[in-house]
């Protein structure tokens, strides 16, 4: 099936990404290589509760993935999609009963694809780096489960990336909370630890290169929320929070504030998304140490992300074009 446009010369294109956390669609309209329109829907499904201890998905969250993605599928049929891409991520690298996940998405007429960490930090680091073309960056993607941390340039002329460090590590948000915390708040010492084995997960990939990039730019829920509870964003302003700046003393601050809160008392703070909250102060931790080990006092947030970088690969692939990142996807057709 060759590549069909609508009328005003866009292919429409559907990406689900189905994290550790969330669940997201995007529906996007893309004309020449370039994303004209992006709509977003996500909904904190939690897939990945117990997967760091358990090794596998309960019941219960393969139940709730499984209508939220019935709801994208009818929003995607609605959309009149040439092609959908669907995605999973580090809880389904991990789950030994992801094929009980897989197969339930399949009867909903979706090719899910376990894609492996190196192939998610290229499809994030290619949707963010758009708005930092040919610049040296460091691009972080702190999920669920695990955090992508790429360095290099996005050289759009010769539609290449020169990529010089690729890294996914085992630390992620929902793993941080099941592993170091009893409770929230935390007992005395949890957070302090925790803290200690984000840091030194971080060290690590810092250590192995010399000069940092001057900026480093981070996408995900834990920092767009970070920016929207710093500035009581009610109701999120997307348009505000992509490319703003996040100090490390307002990271610092914010963890100040929900160090001693009840996960009820930060779903009431002014700006949280609830459903995030009781994952939101290791998120925060994550941030924090992520910034310490580079050396980083201010990040730069992107709302652009893993499914821009879906969005943009899927387009060339129906452009016969070779894909930028080197991976190519399975297409839902329509």
């Amino acid at each position: 099936m060759g590549y069909r446009s609508d009328i005003d010369g866009c292919m429409r294109i559907a990406a689900v990404d189905l994290g550790t956390v969330s669940s997201r669609l995007a529906l996007a309209r893309v004309r020449d290589g370039n994303i004209v329109e992006l709509t977003k829907h996500s909904v904190i499904t939690d897939m990945g509760r117990g997967v760091d201890a358990a090794g596998a998905f309960n019941t219960e969250a393969i139940d709730r993935v499984e209508r939220a993605c019935s709801r994208f599928a009818d929003e995607v049929r609605a959309f009149g999609a040439e092609a959908t891409c669907m995605t999973l991520t580090s809880a389904a690298r991990d789950a030994a009963n992801a094929n009980e996940l897989t197969g339930k998405l399949a009867a909903l007429g979706f090719i899910p694809q376990v894609i492996p960490g190196e192939v998610e930090a290229r499809l994030t680091f290619l949707g963010v780096a758009h708005d930092f073309p040919g610049e040296r960056i460091a691009v972080a993607d702190p999920g669920g489960g695990s955090t992508e941390i790429v360095v290099g340039s996005y050289l759009p002329e010769a539609s290449t990336l020169d990529l010089e460090h690729v890294r996914s590590l085992d630390i992620g948000c929902r793993r941080l909370t099941d592993r170091f915390f009893t409770a929230i708040p935390p007992a005395a010492g949890e957070l302090e630890a925790a803290s200690g084995w984000a840091h030194e997960q971080f060290a690590s990939y810092w250590s192995t290169f010399g000069e940092h990039p001057a900026r480093l730019i981070s996408v995900g829920g834990t920092v767009s929320t970070l920016v929207a509870l710093e500035h009581e964003l009610v109701p999120y302003d997307s348009a505000f929070v992509h490319l703003h700046d996040l100090a490390l003393d307002e990271v610092e601050h914010q963890l100040a504030r929900m160090r001693p809160l009840s996960v009820s008392g930060i779903a009431d703070l002014k700006g949280m998304q609830p459903e995030r909250a009781p994952m939101m102060l290791a998120g925060s931790v994550i941030i924090r140490e992520l910034m310490r080990a580079g050396g980083y006092d201010v990040l730069t947030v992107s709302e652009s992300s893993l499914l821009a970088g879906v969005v943009a690969t899927v387009d060339e692939v129906l452009r016969g074009a070779s894909p930028t990142t080197g991976w190519t996807p399975e297409l839902a057709r329509r």
